[in-house]
């Protein structure tokens, strides 16, 4: 029987990112050295600091209404015309890794600083595992943040993403953290295809990190819908975990909720599930630890001791 328990998570230290305010369907955030203004429809609020503020930030997205507001253009700020450099990009550093910022037209860059919640379950739960390199894989892997980190606490990572450029982006945030080229294994595949490969060839792993997209293509042109395909991917996902292990879901701007999450991990046989919310902590000195909610969080564990929560 496979329990289930609503949780809030921890969101751990993080000293070169910070949300500097949110309100009004933005928010404004410094990422390593630069300041970034872009939206976000959870800031539903007004917000704390002065207009003023807001317009130093060294870059600010605006959208494009002829994409239905889907993509957009980064604009410098007056003071810091140029700061992002001739490369477009710039560091970013948690713990011993190093990762490139490189603003994109659908205003992402390349890091989700929420995921610091589920960066630091992983490295806890590495002592719990009675391995000498855990197996760790990273479906969805994106630009690589989860992995290297992973790799940095002593697993022994399987990165898989079906875009070519978030595979060389992951490459280049490894090159950056000072690690070798091999410190990972780095596949560009469809997630759910690969997953079910790996079932048939009877692989395990200790732990699974699931973060997809609400929409996305495989390289072969394989279509992912999260409603369509997140099943058979939990699916396949229950079927590699080890006898000791864990595997984490998250999700951003889809139609569910945190207890949908729980009821897709409750169908993996013996363990124990929490579900809940991961949100960024604004900098505020008056201290009212207004949290900015940043997507929906499930995991799963079986066999270890961690409790809920954290």
């Amino acid at each position: 029987m496979t329990a289930v328990r609503q949780a809030c998570f921890p969101y751990p230290a993080f000293p070169d990112y910070a949300l500097l305010d949110s309100g009004g369907g933005e928010k404004l955030e410094r990422f390593g050295a630069m300041t970034l203004r872009r939206p976000d429809p959870q800031a539903l609020w007004r917000p704390r600091l002065a207009e003023e503020e807001w317009r130093r930030a060294d870059l600010a997205f605006v959208r494009d209404p002829t994409t239905g507001g889907r993509a957009g253009d980064w604009q410098a700020g007056p003071v810091a015309s140029g700061a992002v450099g001739v490369d477009g990009e710039w560091p970013c550093r948690f713990g011993d890794a190093t990762f490139l910022i490189r603003p994109t037209p659908f205003k992402h860059v390349g890091l989700f600083p929420e995921q610091a919640a589920n960066w630091a379950f992983v490295a806890g739960l590495r002592d719990e595992l009675d391995e000498a390199r855990p197996k760790l894989l990273n479906l969805f892997g994106y630009t690589g943040a989860a992995s290297i980190l992973a790799v940095q606490a002593g697993y022994e990572v399987t990165h898989v993403d079906a875009s070519k450029t978030a595979i060389q982006w992951a490459r280049d945030n490894v090159a950056a953290s000072g690690l070798p080229r091999d410190a990972m294994r780095v596949i560009c595949d469809d997630a759910l295809a690969f997953a079910r490969r790996e079932v048939r060839r009877g692989a395990k792993y200790h732990g699974i990190y699931i973060d997809p997209p609400h929409y996305g293509r495989g390289p072969k042109g394989e279509k992912w819908q999260f409603e369509e395909g997140i099943a058979a991917m939990i699916e396949a996902a229950g079927s590699l975990l080890a006898p000791r292990s864990f595997l984490i879901l998250s999700a951003y701007a889809i139609g569910t909720s945190p207890l949908a999450l729980a009821g897709l991990l409750a169908a993996i046989e013996d363990g124990r599930v929490e579900a809940g919310e991961l949100a960024l902590s604004e900098v505020d000195p008056a201290g009212t630890g207004r949290l900015l909610p940043a997507g929906f969080c499930a995991r799963f564990t079986r066999g270890l001791g961690t409790g809920f929560g954290g």
